[in-house]
């Protein structure tokens, strides 16, 4: 199948074109900037210029293409509107016209329960408006990237550094984005996954402090935790929106009120895993991923010392 990607530079997005590579798909990405997508050219992946928010580079970029998977967002220094809402229009409308056959789209989990944060409200709005433009569309909604957690918690726990937590988070089921790359390619595949939506989550949802455990067990070290109180980012957040310049960071500062509260962002999966005949077995859990990334730091450390050791011992010529 000839398969096009958006946001394959991104975390999830490189993980669907390993997968869709892997699976033998003739994969094209849609990239900004031919330099920053070099590895999806090294893995097999052809590229294509081209902009969502410039519509007159996608009609090129689509031509002969069957399929459509889009794992884009904006960047932290994008307009979200612009970006997920104007360009996925784009996106969408040009698609349509092309006559691609499968559109699958990554939306977020339990969008449409927070119309007043704006990257939710423009997720669901986009949700609604494939759902209308008559293409096959398949909408897979994750609730949290594993990958998320290296830099959040155990990067800082290794480096000896502060972690910051906000209080009243609530627990969060992450799954890795190799897993959902897996759905996402299953997608194009399998007709009983045409016209709907699925959640997508990990096995049980973690909470931070689980998390930091986790981790302390896994390293052996001890984490200094600094807590963040909802209060102070909700004041930041309204700060910033009184400014033009500080419009794209309380658009940011808004999806916290996401992660609030008692209820645990999570969803059932077993019909998932049932329609897309994935075993529920094969998909990764927090503690591989963090177990087996520890295992993995802590033998690069070990060998690290070993060669200063050794390198230490050698006696110097005079």
């Amino acid at each position: 199948m000839k398969l096009l990607v958006i946001g394959g530079t991104g975390t999830l997005g490189r993980q669907i074109v390993r997968r869709a590579l892997d699976e033998g798909h003739e994969v094209y990405c849609l990239v900004r900037s031919f330099q920053r997508g070099g590895f999806l050219r090294e893995w097999g992946a052809q590229l294509l210029r081209g902009n969502l928010c410039a519509p007159q580079t996608l009609p090129p970029a689509l031509e002969g293409v069957e399929a459509v998977i889009d794992a884009a967002t904006a960047r932290p220094t994008d307009a979200i509107d612009k970006v997920d809402w104007d360009g996925k229009l784009n996106l969408i409308k040009a698609a349509k016209a092309a006559g691609v056959s499968r559109y699958v789209f990554i939306s977020i989990l339990d969008a449409e329960k927070y119309p007043d944060v704006p990257l939710m409200n423009i997720k669901h709005c986009t949700e609604k408006f494939l759902a209308d433009s008559g293409l096959n569309y398949t909408i897979l909604r994750p609730c949290g990237f594993l990958q998320g957690l290296i830099g959040q918690y155990a990067i800082p726990i290794l480096e000896k550094q502060g972690i910051w937590v906000m209080n009243g988070a609530a627990p969060i089921a992450y799954m890795n984005t190799q897993d959902i790359a897996r759905f996402a390619i299953a997608a194009l595949s399998n007709d009983d996954t045409v016209n709907r939506s699925f959640p997508l989550a990990g096995s049980r949802a973690w909470d931070a402090n689980e998390i930091i455990r986790l981790c302390e067990r896994l390293t052996g070290q001890s984490s200094r935790v600094s807590r963040m109180p909802l209060g102070l980012l909700r004041t930041v957040q309204k700060l910033t929106s009184y400014f033009e310049w500080g419009w794209n960071i309380a658009d940011r500062l808004a999806f916290t009120e996401v992660v609030v509260g008692e209820e645990p962002m999570t969803a059932p999966m077993d019909e998932v895993y049932g329609t897309f005949h994935i075993n529920p077995e094969d998909i990764t859990t927090v503690e591989e991923y963090l177990g087996e990334y520890f295992s993995r730091i802590m033998k690069k450390l070990k060998e690290l010392n070993y060669d200063r050791e050794k390198a230490s011992k050698k006696k110097l010529p005079f």
